[in-house]
C-alpha cells in the first residue's frame, strides 16, 4: 500500500527512502491570488490535478505589504508575479513610521481565511506550507531594490528599525496562521546572494531577522527555505534550522548531491525549470528526475524546480514530471 503524503515526506526526512521520491511543484495564480476563496480554489483545483506531495501556498509577495499601502498590479509577467505600482517607503524617515499590523485584520486576515479553507480540503492528507517572505525581501518591495541598497548602507539604523516592525508582523501573522494548521513555511530569501550584497550585509540584515522567524515554527515539522538567485550564499544558509533548502541548483552551485553534503536536511530540486519544463517534453523531465535520483540515491531529495514554475508550462510536462516519480518506485 503506497504512503501518504505526509508518511512520504516523514520518511524522506528522517533520511530512508520511501516507496517513491516524493515530488512538489508551485507556480502563482494571477488575479485569483487577489481574493482568498479563488486562491484557495485554484490551489485546491491544481493539487487534486496533480497531487503532489505537499501544497505550498503562493499569495503574490504583496499580500504581507498592501496593509502598509503598498499597490501593485497584474501586468502579464510570465511567473505570474505582480508589478509595483506604489512603494511605501521613500524617505530614510518612513522606515520608523511603519506601524505593527493586525494580521487578522485587511489582506493579512485575508491570507488567514485561505488557509482555513486549504485546511478544510487538505487536513490529515496533504501538508500545507504558508510562503513567509523575510523581512529583507518585504523591506525590498516596500522600498525598491536599488533604494534599499542605498539606505541600507547609508541609514542602517533607520532600516533596521523597519526591519524589527516587519519582523514583529511577521511573528504575529505566523502565530495566527498556525491556528489553521500549516505543517510548515515556505521562507523565501532573496538577497543571500553574492550579487546582491556582501556576507556581512547580509548577516546584519538578513541572518538577524532571519533566525527570530524560523525559531518560531520549530514546532513545525515541514518548513522549507527557498534561496533565490545564483552566486547564493549557501554555506550560510544551511545552517539554519530548516528540514529542507530548495534554490536553483540546475541554474547556480550547488548540485543536489553538493547540497546534501552540506545540509543535514533534505533538499529540493533536480528538475530545469525552463529548459525541461517550459521547453522540454515528457521525456526531458524523465531525464532530469532521473539524473536527480542518480545524484542523492533517492534518500533526503524532494524533487521539485528551483523556483516558481512559469505559469507558460504545458499541462503535459507538469503532468510528466508527476508521473516520472511513479515509474522511479
Amino acid at each position: 500500500m503506497p504512503f501518504s503524503h505526509q508518511e512520504r515526506l516523514e520518511i524522506t526526512l528522517s533520511g530512508e527512502k520511501p516507496d517513491r521520491p516524493p515530488i512538489a511543484l508551485w507556480h502563482h495564480f494571477p488575479v485569483d491570488d487577489q481574493n482568498a476563496i479563488t486562491l484557495a480554489e485554484a490551489t485546491i483545483a491544481f493539487q487534486k490535478q496533480f497531487d503532489f506531495d505537499l501544497v505550498k501556498v503562493s499569495p503574490p509577495s504583496s499580500f504581507c505589504l498592501k496593509d502598509w499601502g503598498a499597490t501593485d498590479e497584474w501586468r502579464g509577467h510570465p511567473e505570474g508575479t505582480r508589478t509595483y505600482t506604489h512603494r511605501v517607503i521613500t524617505h530614510p524617515e518612513d522606515w520608523v513610521n511603519l506601524p505593527v499590523l493586525d494580521p487578522h485584520k485587511g489582506f493579512l486576515g485575508q491570507q488567514l481565511r485561505c488557509l482555513a479553507l486549504l485546511q478544510a480540503a487538505f487536513s490529515g492528507q496533504t501538508p500545507v506550507l504558508q510562503t513567509i517572505f523575510n523581512p529583507l525581501s518585504q523591506a525590498k518591495n516596500l522600498v525598491g531594490p536599488t533604494r534599499l541598497l542605498e539606505h541600507l548602507r547609508v541609514f542602517p539604523d533607520a532600516v533596521h528599525h523597519g526591519l524589527q516592525t516587519i519582523l514583529e508582523t511577521t511573528l504575529r501573522f505566523i502565530t495566527a496562521a498556525k491556528e489553521y494548521g500549516i505543517a510548515g513555511i515556505f521562507y523565501a530569501i532573496q538577497h543571500a546572494s553574492y550579487l546582491e550584497m556582501t556576507e556581512n550585509e547580509y548577516t546584519a540584515f538578513g541572518v538577524a531577522y532571519d533566525l527570530p522567524i524560523l525559531g518560531s515554527v520549530a514546532d513545525l515539522w515541514v518548513n522549507m527555505a527557498h534561496i533565490h538567485g545564483e552566486s547564493i550564499m549557501f554555506d550560510l544558509i544551511a545552517k539554519y534550522p530548516v528540514q529542507i533548502l530548495n534554490w536553483h541548483d540546475r541554474e547556480t552551485s550547488p548540485t543536489l548531491e553538493m547540497g546534501l553534503e552540506k545540509f543535514p536536511g533534505a533538499v529540493c530540486g533536480g528538475i530545469s525549470r525552463i529548459e525541461s519544463m517550459v521547453l522540454g517534453t515528457p521525456n526531458t523531465i524523465h531525464n532530469d528526475v532521473r539524473q536527480a535520483i542518480g545524484m542523492t540515491g533517492g534518500k533526503r531529495m524532494i524533487l521539485g524546480t528551483g523556483c516558481v514554475l512559469p505559469l507558460t508550462t504545458p499541462f503535459g510536462n507538469i503532468m510528466a514530471a508527476r508521473k516520472a516519480v511513479e515509474r522511479e518506485r
